[in-house]
């Protein structure tokens, strides 16, 4: 998060950084309320003072049998002034700390100013799209033509944007996690962790994903409980309040997690298929970093996310984020978008952000340097990969014109030796 003393001492370049997201925030105002919080504290600490003046006074006229009659009423006075003044801090300051939670992170000077995702920039483009001797087909089309993915059944017990998977299908669904998970762990040196699903309101603040995007979210009536929209929600907590070593550093881990959104403002957007879901599957990779070394590693990341498509030979590109495409907690972006041919379309499976030490000031996650000095942590975030536009590309890439679907070798072993979902 940008916090009181963020705020004073990088001002210019806080809104220089709103101004280039295009986010609308009177940082001005917010500035003003921080002085007069600072001030009622100088009025407090001057008022303490002359208190205490008083009781020394009071002391002593009572030693020398005077009365003080006067003097203790002019310090009860100054108490209530004290108390009351006090209350006005602690709600300016309730104020101040909940407009600190709007402000998203300021983006890195490497990230392009744009205002949507036509000004987002390819880096990079991997495979060859395939050319097919036939119309190819939509995964839906695929789906439920083969018998894996059932949208009927599924929209009678839970409604839109679910899905059944069943058969190969589901057993395809389960071997792309288990793959994803045997690619982060066993060659990129990343620690499996299977957290909870529910986490609690101060963990989903933690993450940033409170106060923004509370309507994006599901969650428990009774509790403040939070469903995972992304298990980032929960690794970004994992060392919540704690001081790490230097030499442990970095840290990787890796989660498979249902993921649960509401996909709110989304009416109309992609209702046929999977790709916007409500639930859906996925695998996030999570880093801790010493704030030197986080934009190596997230050069890093967006490379084993990559991996995983090369792997399975589905072509991708790499994409860099504007400014006004950005997450909340992002400094800085990459998308990698899958190529389906059924539908025509890049979709994005991964998106692998930096978010500096954003999600650290408010998780309250920091190291201690070899010299003693305390620091906050730099965290990185990204998808490896999130399964429904995978399994998208991948049935769509590798249907056959009779219909059935190859299945990618490195799979294959998660899918006891099958080699194809056969045409019906």
């Amino acid at each position: 998060m940008i916090d009181r003393k963020t705020l004073r001492e990088n001002y210019e370049k806080i809104k220089e950084g709103l101004k280039k997201r295009g986010y609308e925030f009177d940082i001005d105002s917010l500035l003003e309320k921080d002085k007069e919080y600072r001030k009622l504290l100088t009025e407090i600490n001057e008022l303490k003072a002359k208190r205490n003046r008083l009781t020394d006074e009071i002391k002593k006229l009572k030693r020398e049998g005077k009365d003080i009659g006067e003097l203790i009423e002019k310090s009860r006075e100054i108490g209530n002034k004290i108390e009351e003044i006090e209350e006005d801090v602690k709600n300016l300051e309730k104020e101040i700390e909940n407009k600190l939670l709007e402000i998203p992170n300021i983006p890195h000077e490497s990230v392009p100013v744009g205002s949507s995702s036509e000004e987002n920039v390819v880096v990079r483009e991997w495979g060859e799209r395939k050319e097919f001797d036939f119309e190819p087909k939509s995964h839906w089309e695929l789906g439920e033509k083969l018998g894996i993915l059932d949208f009927k059944r599924a929209g009678s017990m839970s409604g839109s944007r679910f899905v059944i998977y069943k058969g190969l299908g589901a057993l395809l669904e389960r071997a792309l996690v288990q793959f994803f998970l045997d690619v982060a762990t066993k060659e990129h040196g990343y620690t499996e962790i299977f957290p909870p699903i529910l986490v609690k309101e101060e963990s989903a603040y933690g993450s940033a994903h409170l106060p923004k995007f509370d309507e994006e979210m599901y969650k428990t009536l009774d509790e403040k409980l939070y469903l995972l929209p992304t298990a980032e929600m929960a690794l970004a907590n994992l060392h919540r309040n704690e001081i790490l070593r230097e030499d442990d550093l970095p840290l990787y881990y890796t989660a498979y997690t249902p993921c649960f959104r509401r996909e709110a403002g989304s009416y109309g957007k992609d209702v046929r298929g999977i790709i916007r879901q409500h639930q859906f599957n996925k695998v996030e990779l999570f880093k801790f970093t010493k704030p030197e070394e986080s934009y190596d590693e997230l050069e890093k990341m967006v490379s084993d996310a990559e991996r995983i498509l090369q792997k399975l030979g589905i072509p991708y590109r790499v994409v860099l984020l504007c400014t006004g495409d950005m997450g909340f907690a992002a400094a800085k972006t990459y998308d990698i978008e899958v190529w389906a041919p059924g539908v025509k379309r890049w979709l994005e499976a991964s998106s692998v952000s930096n978010c500096e030490n954003f999600q650290a000031k408010r998780t309250n996650t920091r190291f201690r340097r070899k010299d003693g000095k305390l620091e906050y942590v730099h965290t990185l975030n990204g998808s490896g990969l999130a399964t429904p536009r995978t399994f998208i590309a991948l049935i769509e890439n590798y249907q056959q014109k009779d219909g059935s679907i190859l299945i990618p070798e490195v799979l294959r072993k998660y899918m006891g030796g099958i080699e194809k979902i056969p045409a019906q």
